[in-house]
């Protein structure tokens, strides 16, 4: 008996379906539809972005002593950023003790970084933010060391926006906790407490919160009582971003297997137990992108102090461009500060990703 042994060979993918060709076939190409938007896109860019790049660096005038020299050159007028910069970055606050505010910057957002550095999580880094927070209010309000007293009236700019960002995460984070926790309770006097809230605040936009802090809550205070009107608006942010973490967190304890909640009442612990160490680093594991989300949020929602007089980093910009001196380039102030929250938003959303990738928060099968 005669045996055949047939020799297959293996034939390689045609071009079109690897490599640069490949790529572009199946990712843009893929139907006439997505072609069709693939060459639409292709000439909005190739109208918009030269034209852009030509206004914005090209014709752009960098040192214009005067408008009328950057209106000249067609481009913008970074000059104008130049010579206002500090009232924008730090609003009306002294002139010559600008050093101040600028200093108390750099310290916020130097714990912030610490804090997000696995090596610092320990007790101590709870010390280091009680110092950082004290000298930040050494440095702002003065009073003492030969600093000279600042009102928070004349606080403004870029280290106002930061300290109402920091105070509202630090302190909406936990009474959030709290709030997702007594929505799930047991005790009907809590959980009914804590819907109301819940859906009363998240059923009001900001603004209201910030109007209602701002106006109607001193009427309610005792004659001769007053809360300062910073405090009143960083209340009304915690407040806020209180109650959508509150949501979040309950989503995230609703994820968590029935096994987990009976295998921890195995082990005879208690409640708070139960969720300090197996319930809530679990849930919290699940829910850091929408909760980086709202951080992201809150930290732009301090815009929306302006609207009760605050003099934050938007407010700032929009008295740069009352100058009437440099009055007609409100593009650049914007564009400048957009590239501030630009940079601090996308730093949090990139370290969430990365803290992602650690924690391993997604499911694998």
């Amino acid at each position: 008996m005669v045996t055949n042994t047939a020799t297959t060979s293996t034939s390689l993918p045609p071009v079109t379906q690897e490599g640069i060709f490949g790529w572009l076939r199946t990712r843009l190409f893929s139907s006439p539809l997505n072609a069709l938007l693939t060459v639409l896109v292709v000439w909005l860019l190739l109208m918009v972005v030269p034209a852009l790049v030509e206004w914005l660096f090209i014709k752009a005038n960098f040192n214009a002593t005067n408008a009328q020299e950057c209106r000249e050159s067609g481009g913008a007028c970074w000059a104008f950023i130049a010579e206002k910069h500090r009232l924008i970055l730090f609003g009306i606050y002294p002139y010559d003790e600008q050093w101040r505010p600028l200093l108390a910057s750099l310290i916020l957002i130097g714990v912030i970084v610490c804090s997000c550095v696995r090596w610092f999580w320990r007790p101590s880094l709870g010390l280091l933010w009680i110092v950082a927070l004290g000298l930040v209010g050494i440095l702002m309000w003065g009073g003492i060391f030969g600093l000279s007293y600042v009102e928070n009236d004349r606080w403004g700019g870029l280290p106002l926006t930061l300290i109402l960002a920091t105070f509202g995460i630090a302190v909406a984070f936990p009474f959030g906790l709290l709030l997702a926790l007594g929505r799930r309770s047991e005790m009907p006097a809590v959980k009914a407490v804590c819907v109301v809230y819940i859906e009363l605040i998240r059923g009001v936009p900001l603004i209201s919160l910030l109007f209602m802090s701002s106006v109607m809550l001193p009427l309610f205070l005792p004659e001769g009582f007053s809360i300062d009107k910073l405090l009143r608006a960083q209340i009304a942010l915690i407040m806020f971003a209180a109650a959508y973490i509150a949501e979040t967190v309950r989503g995230g304890l609703q994820a968590i297997p029935k096994g987990q909640y009976e295998g921890a009442d195995s082990l005879g612990l208690s409640y708070w137990q139960q969720m300090r160490k197996i319930i809530l680093p679990q849930a919290l594991k699940v829910v850091i992108p929408p909760l980086v989300g709202i951080f992201i949020s809150l930290f732009k929602d301090t815009s929306l102090v302006v609207i009760i007089g605050i003099f934050d980093l938007t407010q700032a910009a929009k008295t740069a461009v009352a100058d009437a001196a440099w009055r007609g380039f409100s593009a650049e102030a914007y564009l400048f500060i957009a590239f501030i929250y630009f940079i601090f938003c996308f730093s949090i959303s990139r370290y969430s990703q990365s803290l992602e990738r650690h924690l391993e928060t997604g499911y694998q099968r």
